[in-house]
């Protein structure tokens, strides 16, 4: 397959003129116009992207990957790779150990099925993404606090074999674990430690990133306000250049100042895109529930019934992305890497993903001249969209 008339997305982060060459479901530079291993394919004058990797969300059209069934796994993934996130690393809430096993296992079975070739629809479930159950109370946002442990190495232990190896980030309030140092140190060889919901101030949260901990969970959102005196957990990223910071960029989560702020402050290469989406989106006005509490969706709201606390977001990560384009001024080349290739590195995948490369996978996001979606290729092959 050769996709011809696209400004392609470039490894070194630029847009190009030309056209893109696929054989067997990876990128090939030896596939041209001329020779082209099948159709071609005209991208009208389109952006193509690398496929968009989402490293935190929980769910699509009324399912959660919480709910612990392959019907539900296959939906959301389904419904991430028509709208242009063709690999994914879902986010589980906090809940009992014994059913985040259960769930990571179905997930797994899932992954498993995939690398034997079904759902080739479906987006890549390339990782897990844990919020708890390490977490503060007192940050726990949407999270049920009914849940909330103690960290311990060993759960992790369990966590990583029900999963398979597929768990990859799992989260941690470390000022409510004394032990938070050893902990990391024993963990951090086989998963990612995050700082997630949090009430940490910034000398723990140093002492965290120190420790071997590299990642922050959705950045502003679950954790302690950034104050000149007191610049908590925000302002320990800053200073640890190591730590990748997730952000959400629906617009209502973080303000538009203050993402164009982060990314000046944490420099754009650190900075992951996310969505944080709910079982809510794209589904109607409504109630739905989050980890067995009661969910209320208005427009681009979604909160908790009780208290009203914001409760992720109803946006897939490419109008997040566009959404931080358009509404917050970071630049279209930026935001793209910010939702491809960092996640991928932050994965650990980006042997396979994250950027149109020789011998990577062959996913590609199409977009118009004014950002709205034209279409999406999967493994080299037409999802849908009509560029």
């Amino acid at each position: 397959m050769y996709i011809k008339n696209v400004k392609y997305y470039g490894k070194d982060q630029k847009f190009h003129e030309g056209g893109i060459g696929i054989s067997g479901g990876t990128f090939a530079e030896h596939v041209t116009e001329e020779k082209p291993e099948g159709m071609v394919y005209d991208g009208k004058g389109c952006y193509a992207l690398p496929g968009l990797i989402d490293l935190h969300f929980h769910g699509a059209l009324g399912q959660d990957v919480c709910d612990g069934t392959m019907e539900a796994v296959e939906t959301i993934a389904r419904y991430e790779a028509a709208e242009g996130v063709t690999a994914i690393c879902p986010a589980t809430l906090t809940l009992g150990v014994s059913e985040l096993n259960s769930i990571l296992a179905n997930m797994a079975a899932f992954r498993n099925r995939q690398a034997e070739g079904e759902f080739g629809d479906c987006a890549d479930l390339i990782g897990i993404n844990m919020e708890g159950p390490f977490i503060s109370e007192a940050k726990k946002g949407a999270q049920n606090p009914a849940y909330i442990i103690p960290c311990d190495a060993g759960i992790v232990d369990g966590f990583l074999s029900a999963s398979e190896g597929l768990l990859k980030i799992i989260g941690l309030a470390p000022e409510e674990n004394p032990n938070f140092e050893s902990y990391i140190e024993a963990v951090k060889g086989s998963v990612t430690v995050s700082l997630a919901h949090t009430n940490s101030d910034y000398d723990t949260a140093l002492r965290a990133f120190k420790a071997g901990a590299k990642h922050a969970v959705h950045l502003y959102n679950a954790m302690p306000e950034m104050i000149h005196r007191e610049p908590g957990v925000v302002g320990a990223v800053s200073d640890m250049p190591h730590v990748n910071a997730e952000i959400i960029a629906d617009g209502i989560h973080v303000h538009p100042a203050a993402v164009r702020a982060t990314f000046k402050m944490n420099g754009p290469e650190r900075m992951i895109l996310i969505s944080d989406s709910l079982r809510s989106t794209g589904m109607p006005d409504g109630r739905y529930e989050l980890g067995g509490q009661a969910i209320t969706k208005q427009g681009k709201y979604c909160r908790l019934v009780e208290g009203g606390a914001l409760a992720g977001s109803v946006s897939n990560l490419r109008e997040c992305m566009v959404n931080a384009v358009k509404e917050m001024d970071i630049p279209l080349e930026t935001a793209v890497a910010c939702a491809t290739i960092h996640p991928a590195r932050a994965l650990g995948i980006d042997d396979l993903y994250g950027s149109i490369e020789e011998g990577k996978k062959a996913d590609v996001v199409l977009l118009n001249e004014d950002l709205t979606f034209a279409g999406v290729i999967k493994d080299g092959k037409l999802l849908g969209g009509k560029p």
